[in-house]
């Protein structure tokens, strides 16, 4: 009895939102409730599971989604798995922009520049390996299984959508602190991987498929390039207009909640912009966020400062989980099930295709960039990447909790030495000027040195003298304080 009035009211809130309702309880004022109810429980359900080795918030947000769509679909009698239907651009203008721009503000700046040049290879090179090993394999085995109604393009494209991944379940794992390389190659590798699958989707869906040469290959790697670099540049350029704003008006002596809003908005800005020109939203505002977190931070007031970093958090914590929940309840939306013409068989075939060159694809480019980064890496001081640490970043969320170490790592003494020392290593620059090198004998041996610690060490002597520019020129003009 209970079942049917449920359904009842349920069908008649549902046809009531097809025609609009009016008044404080009209369907879609309920149906917000509803759902915002649920992030509620979301919130409240992560919270009492946050200790639990086998499911973590996202895991429970999706499993929650499901609970709730398959409760309306039996309400319905299948007509919908939905509390309320959203559009696809909702996602891509509000729901996306805080959680890349909290990947960007929040980052561990030191570590990921410190381990960019490995972050690269993973996140640039790394799809461009998985897309080629992802297309080629589904070009092979689709017709194989019945499935053989795609062009060129729509294999490139799969090839772009099925390489790019998500570490928010490896990263609840990992533990900063014991492994803080690891911590972040993963994070550093996941957005970077991101943002440059969605930038080639966004180049593969340019081709033409009726002038696809040997030269499309080309212009999807040009295109690649100018998007990467131009929605790196716009990113920059507007976390730095911020920090001068910031630093010139000094808004915080009047209101913070100027402050606040300036860089919120300024943030906002920086992705719809780039959507506008048509560039990587996810490019520009993930630099921008890193760029406002380097100078536009220090330019504010100390609540300024505490308001900003948890506003950020907080909206990007409460977007994956919208997201989490929604693609939940999406997951049983009949409508899209009905939708495919293959058979159960077909099916199958195609996911377990899918999934196996998905992780052929990984596999592919993790080891061998893995083994050439440790390779290359001349400083003892490095933990290198092995294979445990591998299968650490592969397997589940179960196996890896099982086989992570639970004891406290001290950090190294050495590293922390060389790393808040400089000049203790690096003293002079390529070619100096000072009065004690007026020999020409030493300043041949100083320029031999510097050249030779370059070659040796590229990415620390890089950092090394990035921050010493970065201190004479760039925080005087936009904030920030010093470095030593």
């Amino acid at each position: 009895m209970a079942a049917t009035a449920a359904a009842a009211w349920w069908e008649a809130m549902v046809a009531a939102t097809a025609v609009g309702g009016t008044g404080g309880s009209s369907p879609t004022v309920v149906s917000i409730c509803v759902f915002t109810a649920v992030l509620c429980l979301c919130l409240v359900a992560g919270h009492l599971l946050e200790e639990n080795k086998w499911v973590n918030e996202s895991i429970t947000a999706l499993i929650i989604g499901c609970l709730i769509g398959a409760i309306i679909s039996l309400l319905t009698k299948g007509k919908q798995s939905h509390i309320m239907r959203f559009d696809e651009q909702l996602f891509f203008i509000y729901v996306l922009p805080p959680i890349i721009f909290n990947a960007g503000f929040q980052v561990k700046k030191k570590q990921f520049f410190h381990n960019f040049m490995t972050i690269m290879s993973f996140g640039v090179f790394g799809v461009f390996i998985s897309v080629a090993i992802v297309s080629a394999g589904c070009y092979w085995l689709f017709p194989k299984v019945g499935f053989g109604k795609l062009n060129a393009v729509d294999y490139l494209a799969l090839g772009a959508i099925f390489s790019s991944t998500d570490t928010v379940c490896t990263l609840q794992v990992i533990n900063q602190d014991e492994t803080p390389r690891l911590y972040s190659l993963v994070f550093g590798e996941g957005v970077v991987n991101d943002a440059t699958a969605v930038v080639l989707f966004n180049a593969i869906k340019n081709l033409n498929i009726s002038q696809l040469k040997g030269g499309a290959v080309l212009k999807v790697i040009s295109d690649f390039l100018y998007l990467f670099a131009t929605s790196t540049i716009l990113g920059i350029s507007i976390g730095l207009s911020t920090a001068y704003v910031l630093k010139a008006l000094y808004l915080g002596r009047h209101s913070t909640d100027r402050e606040v809003a300036l860089m919120a908005l300024m943030a906002y800005l920086s992705y719809m912009l780039a959507e506008l020109l048509e560039l990587s939203g996810i490019l520009t505002v993930f630099f921008c966020g890193i760029v406002m977190s380097h100078y536009a931070w220090h330019n504010v007031t100390a609540s300024s400062r505490i308001t900003t970093k948890h506003i950020f958090a907080t909206l990007s914590f409460i977007a994956e989980t919208f997201i989490f929940l929604y693609v939940g309840m999406d997951a049983l939306d009949i409508d899209k099930w009905k939708t495919s013409k293959a058979s159960f068989k077909t099916s199958i075939s195609l996911f377990g295709i899918i999934i196996l060159l998905v992780l052929l694809g990984r596999a592919a480019f993790v080891f061998p960039i893995s083994i050439l980064s440790n390779n290359m890496s001349g400083s003892s001081e490095r933990t290198p990447i092995t294979f445990k640490h591998q299968v650490f970043g592969f397997l589940t969320r179960p196996l890896i909790s099982a086989m992570l170490p639970h004891h406290s790592r001290a950090p190294s003494r050495g590293h922390s030495t060389g790393s808040n020392s400089p000049k203790d290593d690096f003293t002079l620059p390529f070619f100096s000027t000072d009065e004690e090198a007026s020999g020409s004998g030493i300043v041949l041996e100083q320029a031999k040195r510097s050249i030779s610690m370059l070659l040796e060490r590229p990415v620390h002597t890089v950092h090394i003298y990035w921050r010493k520019f970065d201190d004479r020129f760039m925080r005087p003009i936009f904030g920030g304080p010093q470095s030593h």
